[in-house]
């Protein structure tokens, strides 16, 4: 009899053991399917689709980093294919979901993310000049919650300008035709300006507000001119300047190479992929732990000299061996 109590007392035992065991097992088990979970990262942009390459070159920075879509993160991507009264809402959308962290292409997207959130990380690419822009109070430091890549477009257009006219010499006037919304134009413009007596080329800026009017400007071109493409995409104004500059015959600059896969003439300026993969970086320091408010925000690493021999050539133009020297790539 005591034996069998004996034993009864060791069964017991052995089920409160176990017991204890399990429960305490079940936070480490929460613990771990916790930080299982991918982080969630919301994409901002006025792209046409999903697919651009500054969205897919923030996924390749990241994969380089060990950060694995689907295993380490997700995307929650919202485009507004161009139109800028749904940024606001696609913004407070992705603020709605409880994203871990906001990644903006272009102004738009980056000044509607700051109005829609104060708390969650915000990293930008594509922004001219953040500071100028009230983006950020200092490149060195950012403040509040966001940092990210510049565009450097201020520095750039006069040196568009210049590229230009070094291939086509007999240039003597250059529309330079972007959204009336888009204060990072307004003041590169002003940039554009002081270079022009330099390359003695005149400058006619014009801000369009619809597609209308759009067409209705390129209309006003004629042979001879030259045409400066905006950084942003806002209004297709970049494509409505590559149809009319291959329709024309009118020389033109644009501020990345994408445009000239396209059949456009010459880029200068950082490439849209190349924008991302840097961007990672700072992403990826977040969602690990640091504050945006601490984390630099930095130039483009990378910027290219594209030209399209082909487009030259139908445009009439021989390429002089200083613009072929200096060319980062050479599309035959």
């Amino acid at each position: 009899m005591e034996s069998t109590l004996s034993s009864n007392r060791k069964v017991s035992l052995y089920i409160w053991v176990a017991v204890a065991a399990l429960l305490t097992l079940v936070p480490q088990v929460a613990v771990a399917q916790q930080a299982r979970r991918p982080y969630r990262v919301g994409v901002l942009n006025e792209a046409q689709a999903a697919n651009h390459p500054t969205v897919e070159g923030l996924g390749s920075g990241l994969r380089e980093l060990g950060l694995e879509e689907g295993r380490d993160v997700t995307f929650d991507i919202r485009f507004t294919q161009g139109k800028p009264g749904a940024m606001p809402v696609a913004a407070a959308a992705l603020v709605k979901a409880s994203v871990d962290l906001i990644f903006t292409i272009g102004e738009a997207s980056t000044h509607a993310a700051k109005s829609a959130t104060q708390k969650i990380p915000i990293v930008f690419t594509e922004v001219g000049d953040p500071v100028a822009m009230g983006i950020v109070t200092k490149f060195a430091q950012p403040g509040g919650n966001l940092t990210g890549i510049s565009s450097l477009t201020l520095e750039l257009v006069p040196k568009r300008l210049e590229a230009l006219k070094t291939l086509a010499p007999s240039l003597r006037r250059v529309w330079v035709i972007y959204d009336l919304h888009d204060e990072t134009a307004i003041v590169a413009i002003a940039r554009a300006q002081q270079a022009a007596p330099r390359l003695k080329l005149e400058l006619v800026p014009r801000a369009v507000d619809s597609t209308p009017q759009l067409r209705q400007t390129l209309h006003e071109l004629r042979r001879g001119d030259g045409l400066l493409a905006p950084d942003i995409d806002t209004l297709e104004i970049p494509a409505g300047i590559l149809e009319a500059s291959l329709a024309s015959r009118i020389p033109a600059v644009f501020p990345a190479d994408l445009w000239l896969s396209q059949g456009g003439l010459l880029s200068y300026g950082p490439e849209y992929h190349a924008q991302g993969v840097q961007a990672a970086r700072l992403v990826a320091r977040i969602l690990r732990g640091a504050r945006p408010q601490d984390l630099p925000v930095e130039g483009a690493d990378k910027i290219d000299l594209t030209v399209n021999l082909k487009t030259a050539k139908s445009l009439g133009l021989t390429v002089p061996r200083k613009i072929l020297v200096r060319a980062d790539k050479v599309i035959r």
